[in-house]
This record gives C-alpha cells, structure tokens and sequence, in this order.
C-alpha cells in the first residue's frame, strides 16, 4: 500500500466525495481519512458503502459518514450535501468522482440515453459546486477537485457521451475557479488513465488490453485505485495554495 505525505491542514477538515463507495472513489474516502478528516461521502451503491465504512472505521480518527442518493436527483443531491455539513461543520474539500462510463454506440444514443449519461457524468459536478461554495466561501475558502479523464483526449470512439461529460468537465473547472477564486476557493482537476477498479476488470479489462495500454505509457504497471490518491490529497491541501484552474494528468505517462 502505498503510504502518502501527512498534509496537517487536512486532519478534521470537512471532506465531501461523490462516488465515494467503490473504486477509485473509496479509494479517496479511505485517503482522506487516513488524514484524520471528516469525510462523508455521497453513493448510490448501498451495500458496497457501508461495506467500506465499516472497513474503515476502526482506524479512523473520525468515522465516515455514508450518505445515500442519486446524483441524478437535484433535490436528494442538495438534501445530503446539508447533511455532510450538518454532520461535519461546512465542507472545505469537495472531490467530484462519481461517473458511470458505460461504452454505447453512435447509433444506439437516444435522447433519453443522452440526457441521463450527463445527468450522471457532468451535471452534478456543477450542483454539487453549487451547493458547497457559499458554506466554502462562509469557511474563508476551500478547495474542489473534479474527476475528469484521459478519455476524451485519446479519441476514444465507443463512448460519446462520457467523453463530452469528461471534457466538459475541464470546461467547468476552469470556468468555477475563475468565479470562485475572490472567495478563496481552488478548483482543479485530475484527469486518470485507465484505472484498474474492479468495474473495469469485470467488463472491459483483457490480457491483451491492458498490454497494450501499458506499452504506451512511460510507467510500465497498471494504474491503481490508490494511484489516484497523492495527485488528490495534493490539490485538496493547502500544499497547492496557489494552484487552481489546472487538469493533472495521472496516466503513466501516456505516449
């Protein structure tokens, strides 16, 4: 297990992360609270969550807080991000990961299909923003790290929507840090390659694939879960005091 830098300004902090059940994002919850912060975090998939927070528990300084909802619910979004607030004191660290990146066809994408894959993979990156920033700016500042991906950058062809999500999500990060920079807040974004999460393994993950993936990178090992951790510990602390605005790309050196 890789060990990463103690970062004080994160011990107790009120740390918010969506999609923080499984994957990568229960790789984040576990980092965060490895740092001794308040870390509550927002899923759809019951089981696996409370499954992490027990798992967790133990050898934390603070128990995490597992908040049920469907991000594509506006109204149960905005409910539990008061919640966290309520729980831990006004959030200070939000990490947008949540995403579903299911591969579709060109010519199966309905409109339906469309506005639900957005409604998953950029929508709630804003709202969740939304409902966080004023208790950030009240807080005297803060830092947001959204989720974004190496994806769109690669011309990946079996997953359009996700993709306009993903690059519309660097659209977003810029955009918000300019608005939310007078207010002390810092938004970034952290872009990985392909991640070895276990959804990945399951569906998509080939011996020849993942050989294929790893010739091109500079780092000759599969991504990890865990790799994601340091880049957003990094951007969350005030370590990156200065740094907003910004995409970290986090592929191994993709060529």
């Amino acid at each position: 297990m890789t060990v990463h830098p103690v970062y004080p300004d994160l011990k107790n902090a009120s740390v918010l992360v969506t999609g923080g059940g499984s994957g990568i994002g229960a790789a984040l919850t576990a980092g965060f609270t490895a740092q001794g912060a308040k870390v509550a975090f927002i899923d759809i998939a019951k089981e696996q969550s409370e499954a992490l927070v027990e798992r967790l528990a133990p050898e934390a300084a603070h128990r995490p807080l597992f908040l049920h909802a469907d991000l594509r619910d506006l109204e149960a979004l905005r409910k539990v991000v008061d919640a966290a607030a309520a729980a831990h004191g006004p959030v200070t660290v939000l990490v947008n990961n949540a995403a579903l990146d299911d591969r579709h066809e060109v010519d199966t994408v309905d409109e339906a299909y469309w506005e639900n894959n957005l409604a998953i993979n950029l929508r709630p990156h804003f709202f969740t923003i939304q409902a966080v920033a004023p208790g950030m700016a009240q807080a005297g500042g803060g830092a947001i790290v959204n989720f974004t991906s190496t994806s769109y950058m690669l011309n990946i062809g079996d997953m359009p929507a996700y993709t306009a999500s993903k690059a519309g999500i660097v659209g977003l990060t810029k955009g918000m840090a300019g608005k939310l920079g007078p207010d002390k807040i810092r938004v970034n974004a952290i872009a990985p390659g392909w991640v070895m999460t276990e959804r990945q393994k399951e569906l998509w993950v080939t011996e020849q694939g993942l050989a294929d993936m790893i010739a091109r990178q500079c780092l000759k090992e599969p991504i990890q879960p865990e790799d994601m951790v340091g880049p957003c510990l990094f951007l969350a602390s005030n370590a990156a005091r200065m740094v907003t605005a910004q995409v970290l790309i986090a592929d191994g050196g993709m060529m």
